[in-house]
């Protein structure tokens, strides 16, 4: 019987959930008729169909076509060229005048009138910024509608009272994905088994984006355009409060903020948690009312800045997380029973409209504790022992670009130096730049360059230290007196590229390797037949300018060696697209060093990638590589998964790369074609899992800790069952960052400029250092802990231990780092190594054997 009653439940048919508006809204809830329902303009009811993002644009342009209460705005556009879009709402006599309710709301968060009781509060809200918690997005149909067509008192105070912002699709790109996904796999029968197709995607899964990111941990990294699009009109408008629809496990039920009180950031105000306390009573109260289960203050918290649900904390506004019990398809048998894809989508449409109800409640204390958050800023700052920081400037101009564009889109003003200035003992040139705390963003100033390494819990969902000057490996300082600091009067702002005089006809040209972009310069040359070298010693060469210096991994483009006759004419169109300047060299015969025919002067050549990816190993990582070497090595990695890789020729290879997995599942003639063609010639680069299979397969000659090892040291004497979760915490390191100690005579370490190299760590799995000469490439220091939470005993065993391992196999080399020099897009630092290991991972020659 029980068997019967579970096929029954398995087998639904599709006409059996389309759920008309009444499901989703109260009967009294009046609509106006002239302004057309979801179902009259996608041909079927809200949840019947998982909404395609074209779709959603669709529906969304018809309401602000027949609707006099919203406005339809393109802010941005994905990878992929979906639209980005955003609707304005308000009520109709004062959405012509948006704009200078707009300016008005900034004006009270910068001195300007206090007066909170005739200002409309602000609210923002997102959905679906993974791909496949799509509740969220088709929730968003039900909001636009409910905002453009209700009818009553209800409706009146809302749009009277503030101005919403609507984003229906934080992620366009994945949403469009996982709506093939989901309605290509279903039938006219919805089976409910957690087990059929429709429930589990392939490898990679909607939950990202193009390049296979997580765009919520991206708010306050901004490397993509989905991200620097919302920031953009985040701070045209600063909204008091912003949501984040998500979905979760199928089994759980429901959850909404304040997560675990314990787990927010220490620099968020405490007023924050109280009015996200005050508007949680909201949510509680209708859920109460359709009988919905739910729970808060558990599992999520509220510590790195970076998610939609947090970056508004740290912004004077309250960022409400929600997640809500996933069916991942149309129907899914669960612990709780049969979860149906309209039942997720009330319940997301149900906690909008408590957020609207709780923002009139709360609009006073919502306005008045933002005003006060920006107008108290600079005094918090006058408190504190320093007055800002100072950052580092070098020959890698770009590199600075890209952190002092980081910080502009996030209102951070930062200033040239003048002059030099001396902090600690520590020398900053004219090309520093300095970003006081005396600013509205005092907070996020702090939290951005923080190195806290204790917090009253230990415990985090996400990362626990994202330095930002540590992930771009830029030497900063606190300035604790302004004495002897003389900067400039204007803040920084994009600069308009360098352009050069035409090069004249000469025995060589050279280019330094220092800035973040030389690689993609290097390869553009080369993918146009330029031929060139690469310096494996310092020079001194003749140029039409006097002696200049040239460091080891500076580029060499030889005359007498080019067979294209536009040669010359790539390097001057190169040096202007990538603003690197390309010197004449007048001589072969050179001033100190090697000469230009030396066998100092490696071959280089442009790299032909495969990047294994496929079932068992990580979409993110995998997505963060390909990213890196798309957008700034200028290179299109071969990605091929583990199951097809028996069948390719790994000889119109020259790298591969295995990042993140699991690749113990290659079978054993894929392994050994692999240690063929490294003994061949080939470079071989794994990180993470990646370097665990090469020491594993004994290409990479090194030991390592598992992370069994690593928490084995933990002493657990005396512990009980509740200690249990305490001991997780402290066993695991989350997110945090390490110092290393850098060999920089190894070609894989050309361009680094310190002997040092701040890296990322999310993971307990080690290298032990080599006892082999020449192939320690980066060795954490003995004190290697510079921010975030990791325990004693996992520091005690990092220190000292391997970051990179190299040497050679045969004619070919083998790379093997414990940590992923790519993390999350933005670890410009680190990501160096890579694309040295590219250009230059046959320059170098060690055995690995002791």
């Amino acid at each position: 019987m029980r068997f019967i009653i579970t096929i029954l439940t398995m087998l639904v048919s599709v006409s059996a959930l389309a759920k008309p508006l009444s499901y989703y809204f109260e009967q009294d809830v009046k609509f106006d008729p002239s302004i057309p329902t979801p179902e009259q303009v996608l041909g079927y009811e809200v949840g019947e169909w998982h909404v395609r993002h074209d779709q959603l644009v669709q529906y969304m342009q018809v309401l602000a076509e027949k609707s006099d209460r919203m406005s339809f705005k393109v802010i941005g556009r994905t990878h992929e060229q979906r639209p980005l879009v955003m609707l304005t709402i308000t009520a109709s006599d004062k959405l012509g005048q948006v704009e200078q309710i707009r300016k008005a709301h900034l004006a009270r968060l910068n001195g300007g009138a206090s007066d909170s009781s005739k200002q409309p509060a602000v609210v923002w809200m997102g959905y679906s910024v993974h791909g496949n918690e799509s509740s969220g997005s088709n929730a968003s149909l039900l909001v636009a509608y409910y905002l453009a067509a209700a009818q009553g008192p209800e409706i009146d105070a809302l749009l009277n009272n503030t101005v919403i912002l609507l984003d229906p699709s934080l992620n366009p790109d994945g949403l469009a994905r996982f709506a093939n996904w989901a309605n290509s796999n279903r039938g006219m029968k919805l089976s409910s088994d957690p087990q059929t197709r429709e429930h589990i995607e392939s490898w990679p899964s909607s939950r990202t984006n193009h390049y296979l990111f997580d765009l919520n941990r991206d708010w306050l990294l901004l490397q993509h355009p989905e991200s620097r699009a919302r920031i953009a009109q985040f701070h045209q408008w600063k909204p008091n409060i912003l949501t984040d629809f998500h979905e979760m496990g199928p089994n759980s039920t429901y959850f909404f903020q304040p997560g675990i009180p314990t787990r927010k950031h220490p620099i968020t105000p405490e007023e924050n948690v109280t009015l996200t306390k005050a508007i949680a009573n909201y949510h509680a109260k209708t859920l109460d009312e359709h009988n919905a289960l739910y729970f808060t203050e558990e599992s999520f918290d509220d510590f790195y800045y970076g998610k939609g649900s947090t970056y508004p904390d740290v912004n004077g506004g309250v960022g409400i997380l929600f997640e809500q019990a996933s069916s991942r398809g149309h129907l899914q048998e669960t612990i709780n029973g049969p979860l149906s894809f309209p039942f997720t989508i009330k319940n997301q449409l149900l906690t909008s409209l408590s957020t609207f109800q709780a923002a009139i409640d709360n609009r006073t204390d919502l306005l008045d504790y933002q005003a006060k958050f920006y107008n108290k800023a600079v005094d918090l700052a006058g408190d504190e022992d320093f007055k800002g920081y100072v950052v580092k400037g070098g020959a890698d101009q770009s590199r600075m670009q890209y952190f002092l564009d980081l910080l502009r889109q996030h209102q951070i003003n930062a200033y040239m130096l003048e002059e030099p200035l001396k902090v600690n003992g520590q020398s900053f040139s004219e090309q520093s730049y300095y970003v006081p705390l005396a600013q509205p963003q005092f907070r996020l100033i702090k939290a951005i360059f923080s190195e806290q390494q204790r917090f009253v819990d230990n415990t985090f969902y996400d990362v626990s230290g994202w330095t930002l000057a540590h992930a771009f490996n830029l030497e900063f300082a606190k300035v604790s007196s302004n004495w002897g600091l003389n900067v400039a009067k204007m803040p920084w702002q994009q600069s308009v590229k360098s352009s050069f005089a035409a090069l004249p006809q000469s025995y060589a040209y050279a280019f330094k390797w220092d800035d973040y972009l030389a690689p993609k310069m290097l390869n553009s040359l080369l993918e146009q037949g330029v031929k060139a070298r690469v310096a494996l010693s310092p020079l001194t060469a003749k140029t039409p300018s006097g002696e200049i210096a040239f460091e080891p991994g500076s580029i060499l483009v030889p005359a007498g060696l080019q067979t294209d006759s536009n040669w010359v004419s790539y390097l001057n169109q190169a040096q202007n697209e990538f603003g690197i300047e390309i010197t004449p060299i007048s001589s072969g015969l050179t001033v100190k060093g090697a000469d230009l025919g030396s066998r100092a002067m490696a071959v280089v050549k442009a790299p032909k990638v495969l990047l294994v990816g496929g079932q068992g190993t990580s979409q993110y990582e995998l997505g963060e590589v390909w990213y890196y070497l798309d957008r700034f090595v200028g290179t299109a990695p071969s990605i091929i998964e583990m199951e097809r890789l028996g069948n390719i020729d790994l000889e119109n290879y020259s790298h591969i790369i295995l990042a993140h997995g699991n690749f113990n599942r290659l079978d054993d003639a894929t392994k050994v074609a692999i240690k063929s063609w490294v003994r061949k010639g080939g470079v071989i680069w794994g990180h993470k899992g990646g370097a665990k299979f090469l020491a594993d397969q004994q290409l990479l000659k090194a030991n390592y800790l598992s992370r069994r090892d690593v928490a084995s040291a933990f002493d657990t004497t005396g512990l009980t069952y509740a200690d249990k979760d305490d001991l997780a915490g402290r066993q695991r390191i989350a997110g945090a960052i390490f110092n290393t100690s850098v060999d920089l005579s190894h070609p894989l370490t050309y361009s680094l400029n310190r002997n040092t190299l701040p890296v990322f760590k999310n993971s307990t799995w080690l290298l032990e250092k080599s006892d082999s000469p020449f192939v320690n490439v980066l060795t954490y220091t003995d004190k290697p802990l510079l921010a975030g939470f990791t325990d004693d005993v996992n520091v005690e065993q990092v220190a000292g231990a391997a970051g990179l391992i190299a040497h050679s196999y045969g004619k070919g080399s083998v790379i093997g780092m414990t940590d992923n020099p790519v993390f999350r897009g933005y670890w410009y630092g680190t990501s160096r190594l890579l694309s040295n290991a590219l250009f230059f991972g046959n320059a170098f020659h060690a055995s690995g054997d002791k």
